[in-house]
Formats: structure tokens, sequence, C-alpha cells
């Protein structure tokens, strides 16, 4: 399916800036854009990317000024964000009226009668009862499904997974748009998650899928019950996750952290590799250097922390 530039911009009452016969296939987030992809830029923490996606097509407010050429087609809006919501929804549309048919190429103990035709599982796999598994799920070899467990369209789950009682994975992402009367517009979610092999999953975890692309857990990862994984997150390998653990959209975890229980990361942050972060701690920025601990709400060096825990601990009160 290919849609021409000029008929995006008419659905949005957008103004092109390049070539209107442009072809677009795919959305996608402009960090992952490739030739046939259109993407939004609406966060001023991502212009860097805008100068560098490979995608065909961005839509922009039309008060963005660039700082230099951009390769892309630009379609500009009065408000890149509400409509991408609206982008989103069509191609959901366009997607839904299609008919899909594929082979069920299951090898393994099954007791669930609630897994979609389209959906292909690996040898060794064991699904226990009420697991519901969508269409076009892959889960790979000798995983382990347990009770309750919902794996939502189109996910993929790695070799030697175990997900345990009641775990979500693939919901849609937390996407709303602001509207002028006060209200909130849902974004079609449109991506999925990916689990790659020897990962853990707690029972009553909940992992959203992307907006547009991939949330990912890569190899390794051990997360814990009751922890929240939100939509574009990406969790790096061996990284592991206490109980009642979130983190918030678009940000990215290095390998082999540490984040224990009961800790909030915020959106669209960096945590660099080998971060060990304290429990009941509140990440409010990036973590740049490797190997960093942290503590706290918001959350700063573990060694200042207790120094400075150490004086107001001790200091008298006031009534």
């Amino acid at each position: 399916m290919e849609i021409t530039v000029q008929t995006i911009a008419d659905l949005l009452g957008g103004e092109v800036e390049g070539n209107p016969q442009e072809k677009v296939a795919a959305p996608a987030r402009i960090e992952q854009g490739k030739r046939g992809n259109i993407c939004f830029f609406a966060n001023p923490k991502y212009e860097r990317y805008i100068y560098e996606t490979k995608a065909s097509v961005l839509i922009v407010n039309r008060s963005f000024v660039p700082k230099r050429e951009i390769p892309a087609t630009l379609i500009k809006v009065d408000d890149a964000y509400a409509s991408v919501a609206i982008l989103l929804r069509w191609f959901d549309a366009l997607g839904n009226s299609k008919v899909r048919g594929n082979r069920f190429h299951a090898r393994f103990n099954c007791f669930s009668d609630s897994i979609a035709l389209s959906a292909s599982l690996g040898r060794g796999t064991h699904i226990y009862p009420n697991v519901y598994i969508g269409a076009k799920v892959r889960v790979g070899r000798n995983c382990i499904i347990y009770p309750g467990v919902r794996i939502y369209r189109d996910c993929e789950i790695g070799d030697n997974c175990i997900i345990h009682a009641n775990a979500v994975i693939g919901a849609d992402g937390f996407g709303f748009a602001p509207a002028p009367d006060g209200s909130y517009s849902k974004i079609p979610q449109l991506g999925n998650v990916v689990i790659e092999s020897d990962v853990e999953i707690g029972a009553c975890t909940t992992v959203d899928r992307a907006t547009m692309g991939s949330t990912i857990i890569r190899r390794g990862v051990k997360i814990d019950d009751h922890c929240m994984v939100a939509h574009n997150v990406e969790i790096g390998e061996n990284t592991v996750m206490a109980a009642q653990s979130g983190i918030a959209g678009s940000t990215k975890v290095g390998k082999g952290c540490v984040i224990a229980g009961k800790v909030g990361i915020a959106g669209h942050l960096t945590i660099a590799d080998g971060t060990k972060i304290a429990a009941d701690s509140g990440v409010l920025g990036s973590i740049r250097e490797p190997g960093t601990n942290v503590m706290g709400s918001p959350a700063f060096d573990y060694h200042q922390y207790m120094r400075a825990y150490a004086i107001f601990k001790n200091s008298p009160l006031k009534k």
C-alpha cells in the first residue's frame, strides 16, 4: 500500500514542501525512519533526527524553522502531534480492512482455546489454560506461558522465555492528543512488542506496544511482578527490574542495569549501561555515565544521597 504525500497533506490540511507525488508506505518513529516511511516531529528533544532520518516524509509544525537543509519532503501542519493521531487512525483503518490468513505452525503442548490461527509457536513451548495469543504473534521454542497471559497481535517472543500469570504483552501504549475542547483523542498504537530470547517476565506485568516501531526487551532481561513498561521503551541485555517499577514512554535503558523495587523512570530518557537505581527512586533526567549508582527522588548519586540523608535525618524538627 503506497499513498502520495499530497493525499496525506489533503487529509491533514497541510502544506507540502518538496515532492507532492512522493510515495509513503507506512508510518515510523523519526529515529527509525527509512525510505517509504512518514514520520513526525513535535518534541524538541528529537530535533537532531530530523536532519539525519532516512524517512521520505516528515510532518512538522508550520512554525518549525530548520537550522539546516532537510532531505525529506515536509508536510507542514498546525499541530504535528494532533495530525499524527489522525494519520495513525487512517493507517489503522486501512490495515483492518485487509483480510489476512496464515497457517498455524504449532508443535507443542497446548491447553488454550484462544490462539489465533495466524499465530506461530515453536517446538517445546508450553501454553497453560486461559492464555490468549493474538493474530500474527510469533513465539519461539521452549517457552513457558503461564495461565491468564495475554499476548496481543503482531508481538514477537524469542526462545526460552518465561511469562508468568496474567502478564499482558502488547496492550496499547498510553497515547492521546489533546483537543481544543479539553478532551483527548486516542492515537492508534500501530507498533508491536519484541521480546528477545531468555527473558523472564513476572506476574501481572504489562509491556505496551509501540506507537510506531517496537517496544523492545533485549536478551536476558528479567522483569519482576507488577511492573510497567510503556510504549517504545527499549531495555538492554541482562537488565533486571524489581517489582512495582515503571518506565515511561520512549526511554532507553542500557545493558546490565539494576532497577530496584518501586522505581519510576520518566519518559524520553537515556539510562547508561550498568546503572543501578535504588528502591523508591524517581529518575527525572538521563543518566549518561556507565556504572552510575543513584538514589532518591529526584534521583542523584548514591553516595551524595547518603551523606545528605545523614544530615537531614538528624536535623532538628521545627513545629
